[in-house]
This record gives structure tokens, C-alpha cells and sequence, in this order.
């Protein structure tokens, strides 16, 4: 079993479709699985860091379905049971039927050292402010993997993005996150 970790697939979001340069939701869906399938096992376990789609689950559910692996969900802000949302305890049982777990963070044990898994960054953003800053983790000097800034960084101190976007349009392995953090874990001023 392999393990790996990713985010923002935005699935049926037609925004987001267009800025990777796909001409519709459908076309961008189709190669995001595409390229999932072609990385992930069915046996494996992946660690999604949220904003999995846009809107209600029942727009992207078909779409869920063709995975391969066992998924565990971060939630991100696009997500119904992220906890930001006042509704989100209502929507947790049916994402329960499409991931093994649902969680607003998680932390793992990636390169001798405990990383944090949240959506959020521990600061910063793609927009021109930090929105959503009262549910992000505080920075207490632990590795975090990330997704919701799309393209800004792919490291930023001890902050690591496992988006889509900065990942070949494909979830990244655990050997690939520890060797990175291994190789930059004392120098934590590097953007990359």
C-alpha cells in the first residue's frame, strides 16, 4: 500500500476548469480522475486536503466513485462538513459513505517528524488577503501539508502544498513529501 497526499481536485467547478485550461467541468473531471487512476492504486490510501468540489456532494458523487483508494478527507472551505459552514454537521454522514474519514485536520508522522494536515496554510492565500484566518492552524513549528492556495507556492517554511496545481495535476507520494522535508527541514526560509 502506498500512501499519498492532494488537494483541491474542485471537481464540477467551472471557474476552476477554466484557469487549468479546460473548456468545462466535465473535460477537467475526466483528466483529474484520469491522472488519479493513473497514479493511485486501488489498495492505497490517500489523504485529500480538501475543497474537493463545488457545491453539493451530489454533483461530483458519480465522480467520487471512480477514485481508486481509500480516501480520508481535510476539509476546505468549497466543502460541505467543513466546520466554517454553519450546516456542516447536517452533510458529514454522506461524505461518510465517500471517504473512510472526515476531519478538519489530521496529523501524521512523514520523515521522523509529526506533520499537520489541514486545508488552510498556516498563512497566506491566492487572494490578496488571508481569508479564513480564525480556522487555520497556528504555526507551533511543525510541517504542514496544505492545498487552498492553488499555484502561489510549492514550499513556503515548513509549509508544504500538496495541491493539484504545483503537482502535475496528480496526488504526490508520502516518499516524495518526506524526502522534500527532509531535504529543507533547517532551512524553513526557502519558497519554492
Amino acid at each position: 500500500m502506498s500512501v499519498w497526499f492532494t488537494s483541491d481536485t474542485h471537481f464540477d467547478h467551472a471557474l476552476v476548469a477554466g484557469l487549468r485550461g479546460f473548456s468545462s467541468p466535465a473535460e477537467h473531471d475526466a483528466h483529474v480522475v484520469e491522472q488519479w487512476n493513473a497514479t493511485v492504486r486501488p489498495g492505497d490510501q490517500v489523504w485529500h486536503l480538501g475543497d474537493v468540489g463545488m457545491g453539493r456532494l451530489a454533483r461530483f458523487a458519480d465522480t467520487l466513485r471512480q477514485l481508486h483508494g481509500e480516501i480520508h478527507l481535510v476539509t476546505g472551505n468549497h466543502d460541505e462538513p467543513w466546520p466554517g459552514l454553519r450546516q456542516a454537521h447536517k452533510h458529514q454522514r454522506a461524505w461518510l459513505e465517500h471517504f473512510a474519514s472526515v476531519q478538519a485536520y489530521a496529523r501524521r508522522r512523514i520523515a521522523g517528524l509529526n506533520v499537520l494536515l489541514c486545508h488552510f496554510p498556516y498563512e497566506g492565500d491566492h487572494t490578496g488577503e488571508d481569508r479564513a484566518s480564525q480556522y487555520r492552524l497556528p504555526d507551533l513549528g511543525l510541517w504542514l501539508l496544505h492545498g487552498h492556495v492553488h499555484s502561489e507556492w510549492r514550499t513556503r517554511g515548513r509549509q508544504l502544498n500538496v495541491g493539484l496545481d504545483v503537482n502535475a495535476m496528480r496526488p504526490i507520494h508520502l516518499d516524495t513529501i518526506a524526502a522534500e522535508i527532509s531535504a529543507t527541514r533547517f532551512d524553513t526560509s526557502a519558497t519554492r
